[in-house]
């Protein structure tokens, strides 16, 4: 079998590099040439991934890339991976979803099958990439041609989640698309969940990641109120956690990240209102953990004024730019939010990551592209007034941290067993 995976990031290659380690042969594709170059040379550019993976399967043949949308004539099935970003209104982008339709369809073939994984709202795969495939190919689907959709899950940099054990949710636009489905993704995925069409799985990934949207507002809610109660939200979950059933875990932060939590309720959303419904549950949630980067720099702030000092003359340091502890994915990151309020409350300002050196342009925070990070050392670190801890990642040395910094307001609990001279370490 020969499938084409268009959308080589943090789900296109993982599925790339499953589906050969599975035997089929693999054409992934992308838009951006350094990808398809660093690919087609074995190497890797997304930091969980081992470049020896990709560098095996590239000399087995197995596995090469391209730009050239014209080869997946070659294909029995096309999986689409590409971003579903917001418009600056918060309205659903569906154009790099849209364009990849219009690329692919002048060279779909009869008999193939096309799978939507990119999150979006229930409809999308049946009617609008439905319709761009077929005003391009000239081929009915359903009936010319295949089309399914099933939503990526990836949980990056946990090293106990494996592509092939996650089960994969599957929807037809009709019983023989999900037939053909089950069988390209049963080559690579051990556990399938059909369901009854595109739109029930669409509607499946939504709620995944609504559910964790409204629960992680409800701990930064609670957060706040259990402070001016002198409790700590931390100590509570803690505590909670210890029930064996009916609870899960949830822990605030200083903001929402990724390319899926911050993003999803508000296609849902969009998408509730276009069929007449409210979704003020979901909507009141988005609201809370927007307001979080607002509230870590009050409490900022207060820090700094304990110590006499001001924001308009502080120098401070944010530690932590991917969204999630241990990757170098800064997609949606609170911490570029962080970044803008304290430069407009006059600090001046610096980050600190492990794994994200310098940082890439992105189209919400392009005035920070070519940014480096500092150096971590006792004389660059000590130099700032205080360090914002906004992402945990486990290549820092906390305890230095603590030995070097004047300050330090930990968003993330991070600092809760290390030792400190009183009224240096802050939660927020």
């Amino acid at each position: 079998m020969n499938i084409a995976i268009i959308g080589l990031g943090y789900v296109g290659l993982p599925l790339c590099l499953q589906f050969a380690r599975s035997g089929v042969r693999v054409l992934g594709l992308d838009i951006d040439r350094r990808k398809v170059t660093a690919l087609n040379a074995g190497r890797s550019y997304i930091r969980h991934i081992p470049a020896a993976d990709i560098k095996k399967f590239v000399h087995a043949g197995q596995f090469s890339a391209t730009t050239d949308f014209a080869k997946i004539k070659d294909a029995a099935a096309i999986l689409i991976c590409v971003p579903t970003p917001l418009r600056k209104n918060r309205t659903p982008d569906l154009s790099f979803v849209l364009n990849t339709g219009r690329r692919l369809a002048p060279h779909l073939q009869r008999g193939q099958l096309v799978v939507l994984e990119s999150t979006t709202y229930p409809g999308t795969t049946e009617n609008e990439l439905r319709a761009v495939l077929e005003r391009g190919s000239g081929l009915r689907a359903g009936t010319d041609f295949h089309l399914a959709f099933s939503p990526e899950r990836e949980d990056p940099a946990n090293p106990q989640s494996k592509v092939a054990d996650i089960p994969k949710v599957i929807g037809g636009f009709t019983p023989e698309c999900l037939a053909l489905a089950q069988q390209v993704y049963g080559r690579a995925i051990r556990h399938l969940v059909p369901v009854a069409n595109c739109r029930t799985a669409e509607a499946a990934k939504l709620l995944e990641n609504v559910f964790r949207s409204v629960n992680i507002a409800l701990v930064n809610e609670l957060k706040g109120v259990y402070a001016a109660m002198d409790i700590d939200v931390w100590d509570v979950i803690a505590a909670a956690r210890t029930k064996p059933f009916g609870f899960m875990p949830f822990y605030p932060g200083p903001g929402l990240g990724g390319h899926c939590i911050p993003i999803d309720p508000f296609y849902l959303a969009w998408k509730a209102k276009q069929v007449g419904q409210e979704t003020r549950f979901v909507e009141l949630a988005g609201e809370i953990n927007r307001a979080m980067p607002e509230r870590v720099i009050k409490r900022l702030k207060t820090a700094l004024a304990a110590q006499k000092k001001s924001l308009r003359t502080a120098r401070v340091l944010v530690l932590g730019l991917a969204y999630k502890a241990n990757v170098d994915d800064d997609r949606e990151s609170p911490s570029y939010r962080l970044l803008d309020l304290l430069e407009a409350g006059g600090a001046k300002v610096a980050y600190y990551d492990p794994h994200v050196p310098v940082i890439r342009p992105t189209r919400e925070h392009p005035h920070w592209a070519g940014t480096k990070s500092v150096k971590w050392n006792r004389r660059t670190i000590g130099a700032f007034d205080a360090v914002l801890i906004a992402t945990a990642h486990d290549a820092v040395d906390y305890e230095q941290l603590a030995a070097w910094a004047s300050l330090i307001v930990d968003t993330r609990n991070v600092m809760a067993k290390i030792s400190s001279e009183a009224g240096k370490i802050w939660k927020a």
